[in-house]
């Protein structure tokens, strides 16, 4: 590999880290007076328009054509709708740093739903280290169940949220594999797989938590502005080109930092406690996923 090619790689992969490290604790502030389902929507609206806009400017057309909506819809639904609306109510339940550590599991169904849509290999390596993980991730959510205040069947309701959360941004994360993807411009697709998200998001609101409501608090304005601008476009094009560059599994490199820095975010600003079976299970969970990636198959 080139070191243009490395530099190529490197340089987004520790924006997406170091960005996305911080949005756990910035969506835990998000939750409150606003549901959660407008929450995402008010995001994805920003980044939608920010995204389009800055596509405009780089030349870059919005006409993808009927194939390219369609596939910008289910994108837009599986990541900017399923995906965070689940994340929003993981945090409900769970502290930021745990609900991050189990979206460091993305590196299992991706490296899954790779091999089946494309036939990428799975080792035993593979298999061994997130069976390591997963058992760290369990120690972890043990901890949390003892400890909750409130009633522990939340956190088994968090960790359900995240889970679904997770198989969400994978299926879009494999999405980003295929050929259709590879053609159209990734701002464009970006830009309307946000807009028709948030539209689908304003609707799921609406249905499920009553019409529009916002916090006028400049926390909460300042955190959708950060979420949508720096958390979305910003970094999801930067991700989805690592994707495209070195696949769905590698790209999920940045689970195994995106936990460690957030259970420290975590432990500042949230007091989360490492008592228990919480340190050793983070220890297992990132250990397990460095073990994956590395008898991964380029």
């Amino acid at each position: 590999m080139s070191t243009n090619t490395t530099r190529g790689i490197l340089l987004p992969f520790a924006l997406v880290t170091l960005i996305w490290s911080s949005t756990w604790i910035v969506i835990r502030d998000q939750l409150g007076t606003v549901p959660p389902s407008w929450s995402v929507c008010y995001r994805f609206l920003l980044a939608g328009i920010a995204m389009a806009i800055f596509a405009r400017i780089r030349g870059v057309s919005l006409r993808i054509g009927g194939p390219g909506m369609m596939f910008a819809g289910l994108l837009g639904t599986a990541q900017f709708m399923l995906n965070f609306n689940f994340v929003y109510r993981a945090e409900q339940h769970l502290t930021s740093g745990v609900v991050a550590v189990i979206y460091a599991m993305l590196l299992i169904p991706n490296s899954l739903l790779a091999y089946i849509a494309f036939r990428q290999p799975v080792t035993r390596g593979f298999v061994l280290g997130s069976a390591i993980a997963m058992t760290g991730i369990v120690m972890m959510l043990v901890h949390e169940y003892r400890a909750a205040d409130v009633a522990p069947d939340t956190v088994l309701l968090g960790a359900a949220f995240s889970i679904l959360g997770l198989l969400s941004a994978s299926v879009a994360n494999v999405m980003q594999g295929t050929d259709i993807a590879r053609r159209l411009p990734m701002m464009a697709v970006l830009a309307w797989a946000m807009l028709i998200g948030a539209v689908v998001d304003a609707g799921f609101a609406w249905a499920t938590a009553g019409p529009p409501v916002i916090e006028l608090r400049l926390g909460y304005l300042a955190g959708i502005a950060y979420l949508g601008i720096a958390g979305s476009v910003v970094t999801f094009p930067l991700y989805f080109r690592l994707i495209q560059t070195i696949g769905a599994g590698r790209a999920a490199y940045t689970a195994v930092l995106i936990p460690v820095i957030a259970m420290l975010i975590s432990t500042l600003l949230e007091g989360y406690r490492w008592t228990g079976f919480a340190a050793p299970g983070a220890v297992l969970a990132v250990a397990g996923m460095v073990v994956a990636m590395r008898s991964k198959n380029p």
